[in-house]
């Protein structure tokens, strides 16, 4: 045999609307016609809603406020975002004009320094390289033969001498500075016009100076005296400070002294220099020894 299946009954949701519709106007219409029969039963239901509608209404209150700090926390976060941007702007810009004002203090010194020598023509340059160690003993400039430099000219920078050109090319030069251990310039002792000679040493300038030596053991040059280029000297031209004598001592042969010298210019830190274009004429001092 078939079993036969039954079919289940269903109503549509219209009618369920239909009726739920009715029922809560009936329900309306008897309420505010009946208020005072229905009393009990609203306290009834009072009681049994009023706690839930607390509930439900912290419970809103509590999805509410966590909505707030939601937003809060995304427009902090934003503003957040927006400020380190403007802080790392700012510190750019920062690091642009402290190296503007370091270019500008390199040019004004170079521009006191000029007006030092006003006879001799100059052509100012950028340090570009140096050669493997903290000290400017051998560095690269940015000028050449095309800007007017060539081998033997005089170098200075700060507040005075720093070396002499060694090689160029085209468009650079390399300079040895005066306290590179090869370096070696005629001297004299600006007040007396006694000579010496201001010899490089590389293991002297850590501690602040280089050497002078061939001191004429009656010469009367004291601490503090200025030291400047010779004329007797070969490549520098005459009168460059070349920096200030101390620590005057007699040689054991009797017959000299030697000192120590602090240089003119700072040879940690050496951003620009001049050079001057002007090579020294040695054609009057031919024949005369000298230790450039």
């Amino acid at each position: 045999m078939k079993n036969k299946r039954r079919k289940k009954s269903s109503i549509h949701p219209k009618y369920i609307y239909i009726f739920l519709s009715i029922a809560c106007a009936v329900l309306v219409v008897v309420s505010f016609r009946f208020s005072s029969q229905f009393t009990g039963v609203k306290t009834v239901l009072g009681d049994f809603i009023s706690p839930m509608q607390g509930g439900i209404n912290k419970v809103g209150r509590y999805i509410s406020d966590k909505m707030d700090l939601l937003t809060s926390k995304e427009k902090l976060l934003e503003e957040n975002k927006q400020l380190k941007e403007r802080i790392d702007a700012l510190k750019y810009d920062n690091k642009i004009l402290a190296s503007e004002n370091s270019n500008l203090d390199n040019f004004r010194e170079l521009y006191e320094l000029d007006k030092q020598y006003p006879d001799y023509p100059k052509v100012a340059a950028t340090i570009i390289g140096r050669d493997g160690n903290n000290w400017f003993n051998l560095f690269t400039i940015d000028k050449g033969k095309d800007d007017g430099v060539d081998v033997d000219m005089n170098v200075i920078a700060g507040n005075g001498l720093v070396g002499i050109v060694s090689e160029a090319g085209r468009h650079y030069a390399k300079v040895r500075s005066i306290i590179d251990d090869k370096s070696n310039v005629s001297a004299m002792f600006e007040k007396t016009g006694e000579t010496c000679i201001v010899k490089g040493n590389m293991q002297s300038i850590y501690k602040g100076f280089i050497d002078i030596t061939m001191i004429n053991n009656s010469a009367k040059a004291k601490d503090g005296d200025s030291v400047v280029t010779s004329r007797i000297s070969e490549k520098f031209l005459p009168g460059l400070l070349v920096g200030y004598i101390s620590n005057i001592k007699e040689e054991t042969d009797g017959l000299s002294k030697s000192a120590q010298l602090t240089p003119a210019a700072s040879f940690d830190n050496l951003e620009s220099v001049l050079i001057i274009t002007t090579l020294k004429d040695s054609s009057e001092i031919e024949g005369i020894k000298n230790y450039d």
